[in-house]
């Protein structure tokens, strides 16, 4: 059996490929059934598919009913085309995708995305859209024009009475005005993860990126950059209680327990591209705000980052560490490794500061700075940040039923200071030691280490039923960790609490590891 609001979602996409002859994107769903959140339609999505009304190959693999024809074609990707800043159009085929035969004898090409300016439609960069060859488009299609001559871009159409509007799906970016544009195309399929099913015409392989995984923690970086052709071939951290977490989780290059310090870079295996969070502390607003002159030597992890990438010659990095980096000691302190990074192993960075509910669809609060640096100062050029997305997941979207009293502050001393100020669905409030603060952006403060263990930061929420603060699940969730992520129940809650607070925020790693992908392929 399905609800009623599931049926709806399935009468819908039956009869839109029916009109069309093919499945519409999760925001068409919620546009033509009117709801307000794709996440919703993505869930009963999901329900189609474990129901067996809907299949779908992986979790972004493409929608088919369930009795529709299994009969195949494959198509070629014949090159990249921009969904930002237009790019010269270079057809260069090396691979094919699979998808659904048409009804019709229609022709059909693919090409991989470079950009995030069509991401309210769910194109993102790295996935790859199918196109139906065709000269013309009706407005509010998303078409492959041509303009200046040979310059490709990926954009919805729009005729006005002088000239056409090319417009991005992206309320940050603004929209392309020319007299004249070359239909190339519509948007047919959008595929996510396609790597997995690509078959090269001339057996070429795709390369696969080998990474380094240092400070790893539970592996937050690790999961974003494995979504796509990355290969972690090595991985440490200091904390005992993080190697439970991480090896249940990833069943190749298990973490090694060690001091980086005492670490000789001669063991290394080779590798591609090293990744770190290194450690914040040192830097943080929470922190002392040591610095490099931080006693407990955090600060001073950096420089082993440098020593490795000088001895072992990468082509590039990414560092992730506290939007504070940037200001600390008046600029000095991120001036210092920015100077090391270029002047001394000859690496051009690029840098900014992300906040996860900007750029990873999850509702947090968490400001980071990513930096990303290659050897050949080329790459730094042609690499670029994503863009923002909207924020459609709420904080509802991630809760969890039927949770366990202990979580719950009804009947312990501190109920009393939060019963008359915890009171409103959707929201996160922080007892801040003397006083109750609700987020007015109705989304999650920062994560931080010290969840779970009386610490001023954790968050508390009114489900209902009582007040409670997050649970581990929950805040996992917020990370972007998928329910799939294993939280090993051999772990007190406060260790766990500090191995997701003292993470990153999983799917702005993923959009990061993309463009870096896009650069070296």
């Amino acid at each position: 059996m399905i609800t009623t609001k599931q049926k709806q979602v399935l009468d819908y996409i039956t009869s839109y490929y029916e009109k069309n002859g093919y499945i519409p994107t999760q925001q068409d769903i919620a546009t033509g059934i009117k709801l307000k959140s794709t996440s919703t339609v993505h869930q009963h999505i999901k329900e189609l598919v474990r129901k067996g009304f809907l299949t779908q190959s992986g979790e972004y693999g493409a929608l088919e009913l369930a009795n529709n024809s299994k009969e195949t074609v494959e198509v070629p990707i014949i090159g990249s085309i921009a969904a930002g800043q237009p790019i010269e159009a270079i057809e260069d085929e090396t691979a094919t995708v699979t998808m659904r035969k048409p009804l019709a004898n229609d022709e059909f090409y693919a090409l991989q995305v470079v950009g995030d300016s069509m991401i309210d439609d769910g194109i993102f960069s790295g996935d790859v859209v199918i196109i139906k060859k065709q000269q013309s488009a009706e407005n509010g299609q998303t078409v492959v024009a041509i303009i200046d001559d040979n310059l490709a871009t990926l954009k919805k159409i729009y005729k006005l009475k002088d000239r056409i509007r090319l417009e991005p799906a992206n309320q940050t970016l603004l929209p392309i005005f020319r007299k004249e544009v070359e239909v190339r195309g519509i948007v047919w399929e959008v595929r996510r993860g396609f790597n997995t099913e690509r078959l090269s015409k001339t057996n070429k392989k795709t390369k696969i990126l080998r990474t380094l995984d240092l400070f790893a923690g539970i592996g937050g970086i690790r999961a974003g950059f494995d979504k796509s052709d990355f290969k972690t071939v090595f991985a440490n951290d200091f904390e005992d209680a993080c190697k439970v977490t991480y090896d249940l989780n990833f069943k190749t290059s298990k973490l090694l327990i060690e001091d980086i310090t005492k670490i000789n870079t001669k063991d290394l295996p080779e590798f591609d591209i090293l990744l770190a969070g290194f450690p914040c502390q040192a830097f943080s607003i929470a922190g002392y705000r040591h610095g490099f002159n931080d006693t407990k030597g955090r600060g001073n992890l950096f420089f082993d980052i440098a020593r490795i990438i000088d001895d072992k010659n990468p082509e590039g990095f990414l560092l992730e560490n506290v939007k504070n980096l940037m200001t600390h000691d008046s600029g000095n302190t991120y001036k210092t490794i920015k100077t090391i990074l270029e002047s001394k192993l000859k690496y051009k960075v690029k840098e900014k500061v992300m906040n996860s509910m900007e750029y990873g669809n999850v509702p947090q609060n968490r400001e980071r700075i990513y930096i990303v640096g290659f050897k050949d100062h080329h790459k730094t050029e042609a690499f670029e940040f994503p863009e923002k997305v909207p924020l459609t997941t709420k904080i509802t979207d991630l809760l969890e039923h039927n949770v366990e009293n202990k979580y719950y502050y009804n009947g312990k001393p501190l109920f009393e200071k939060l019963k008359d100020t915890v009171n409103e669905k959707g929201q996160v409030y922080q007892w801040r030691r003397q006083y109750v603060r609700k987020n007015k952006r109705g989304v999650c403060p920062t994560l931080t280490a010290n969840m779970g263990m009386g610490g001023h930061n954790v968050p508390i929420i009114y489900d209902g039923k009582g007040i409670r603060k997050l649970t581990p699940r929950e805040c996992a969730r917020i990370q972007g960790f998928p329910d799939t992520y294993i939280l090993p129940s051999t772990l007190p809650d406060s260790k766990l609490y500090k191995q997701i607070g003292n993470s990153v925020t999983v799917p702005v790693l993923e959009r990061i590891a993309r463009q870096i992908e896009v650069v070296l392929s």
